[in-house]
């Protein structure tokens, strides 16, 4: 029976979702932790790979060359753009995720990496720049969970950035550049390992905070962790009951992911 990856950055991202494993056994070779047991019938693999798109990056590649999970989560906080409709405490799921930061500023504006003719991943025929499909089934089976929990889940573009806005002029900016609703650290990086594996990704993340002029008396860590974490819970729940012992998974990214607009 293959895995589900569950990656985030840091482990308490994970606590909930560890204390709820069954036979729970940590491992650590000195590169990356790995925590590893049951929900029912699914065996989870958990890691706290690291902040940012290197670790990221690196963890994601590493655990799906040893596991070969047949679907990976990308989980953890998120910081929720102006305009978004989100609030601190509400959840997020990733439509696509888009490299924010890949590009170049020029005089006369912001160059992507389109403009600049340098695909991230070129697949066939077809090349990815800085925006990365994740599953579109798993979204919306995510979104249809959520509605019938009456759970408020808000689905769109994430963008992951290597520096946070602090500023609320800096989100601003960002949010109409890319039509996003939050930011974060690692999910685009997550993101991309995955498709470059043909393994579909899921990204979905609490709101620990507005993105506005940086004051931490505002934010909700515990709530968001919590919330995101039982959520996950339930996806991985609901999982089980709909898909049959025995019953292949949907594979092929190609057949779930839209194309790359930017």
């Amino acid at each position: 029976m293959r895995p589900i990856l569950v990656q985030t950055a840091v482990p308490r991202e994970l606590e909930l979702l560890v204390h709820s494993l069954e036979g729970c056994r940590n491992s650590d070779d000195g590169i990356f932790p790995v925590s590893e047991g049951f929900l029912g019938d699914t065996r989870l693999i958990c890691c706290a790979g690291g902040v940012g798109k290197a670790n990221a990056a690196a963890t994601t590649a590493a655990l799906i060359e040893r596991q070969r999970p047949e679907l990976v989560i990308s989980t953890g906080c998120g910081g929720a753009y102006p305009g978004s409709g989100l609030a601190v405490g509400d959840l997020a799921v990733a439509s696509d995720e888009l490299f924010a930061d890949e590009g170049v500023e020029t005089p006369t504006g912001w160059l992507d990496l389109q403009a600049m003719q340098l695909p991230l991943y070129a697949q066939k025929n077809h090349c990815y720049y800085n925006t990365i499909p994740l599953s579109r089934l798993s979204a919306e089976k995510a979104m249809q969970l959520a509605e019938n929990h009456g759970v408020r889940l808000v689905r769109g573009r994430f963008l992951t950035v290597s520096s946070c806005s602090g500023t609320q002029a800096r989100g601003a900016a960002l949010s109409r550049r890319y039509q996003a609703i939050c930011e974060n650290m690692e999910g685009a990086a997550v993101a991309l390992v995955a498709l470059r594996y043909g393994i579909p990704c899921l990204e979905i993340r609490g709101i620990s905070n507005l993105v506005e002029d940086r004051d931490l008396s505002r934010w909700d860590l515990p709530r968001a962790l919590e919330t995101v974490q039982r959520f996950v819970i339930k996806i991985l729940e609901d999982r089980q009951r709909s898909t049959p012992p025995g019953e292949p998974t949907l594979h092929p990214v190609l057949e779930e992911h839209t194309n790359d607009p930017a």
